[in-house]
């Protein structure tokens, strides 16, 4: 079973929901022709001058589909009793409020850090270079806190009183950005370096490259923007890794996983998400 406190499977559940949005569209397809069939043909017809071999592997995906789908089923209305409250059950004031603390939450973590943080290694550097504009590699500042984590926001409390019980638990996030300041949090012994994971101290490239994500989309979206884009997805989505800027920095960390040697923009792919209004 995934536990949202450890990393992979953090990437894994992006990419469970992820390939779930691809076979929901795949079986919506399916259905919209299945209705077209219908609409035209009886179900005697069907049955009776069917090509067999087509009828047979469209009954056994249907009935598959139903089985799986099925046993899910079963499980939802336990999950469905803990989701957090959606944007449309959240009066507009308390929206806004919540987008404000986060807003001025941020501002003061950066302004907590920043003077505490180190320009990125050459290592780092080179690592990251072919993935972000240079302008913000230079200007990004380091932490790495050692015996202590950053704690929950005090307006938690707040928010867990509106019914909000799933929030993010901060102290158990390997990493933290703060618009230009990444924050790492001591993870342990992280074990053999692996392809894209090349350890430096607790930094490894995958969580620095995950947390250079999120400062290209401040960058991108401006604090505002994005704190409002991140609140709304959160009441939106009922949990923190349904928000689509979290989704998507999950997703490009894996692309970057995979295959570390394959340069590509990470500021391309978020401006385009961006204008194409996915976040």
């Amino acid at each position: 079973m995934f536990l949202w406190s450890k990393n992979e499977d953090r990437v894994a559940i992006v990419q469970m929901n992820a390939e779930l949005r691809h076979a929901q569209l795949e079986m919506l397809s399916a259905e919209c022709a299945t209705n077209r069939l219908r609409l035209r043909f009886s179900v005697e017809d069907m049955a009776s001058f069917g090509q067999r071999d087509l009828l047979r592997k469209a009954m056994a995906s249907a009935t598959a589909l139903h089985e799986y789908y099925g046993s899910i089923t079963r499980h939802v209305s336990n999950l469905n009793s803990t989701a957090a409250p959606r944007t449309s059950s959240m009066p507009e004031e308390k929206v806004v409020a919540a987008i404000d603390h986060v807003r001025q939450y941020l501002q003061d973590q950066r302004r907590t850090y920043r003077p505490l943080g180190l320009p990125l290694g050459t290592d780092q550097h080179i690592a990251m270079k072919p993935f972000f504009p240079l302008g913000l590699l230079s200007g990004i500042r380091v932490v790495e806190l050692r015996n202590q984590r950053v704690p929950n926001p005090p307006f938690y409390e707040e928010a867990k009183a509106l019914g909000l019980t799933n929030l993010p638990e901060l102290a158990h996030m390997t990493t933290l950005t703060f618009e230009d300041v990444v924050v790492f949090h001591e993870e342990g012994n992280q074990g053999e370096n692996k392809r894209g994971e090349n350890n430096r101290g607790q930094i490894n490239d995958r969580r620095l490259f995950h947390a250079l994500v999120h400062a290209v989309q401040f960058k991108a979206l401006g604090l505002e923007r994005y704190t409002e884009l991140f609140v709304r997805g959160f009441f939106r989505t009922g949990a923190y890794v349904n928000v689509p800027l979290e989704m998507h920095a999950f997703s490009l960390e894996a692309k970057f996983a995979e295959e570390p040697d394959e340069p590509f923009s990470v500021e391309e792919k978020v401006r385009l998400w961006s204008n194409q209004g996915r976040y």
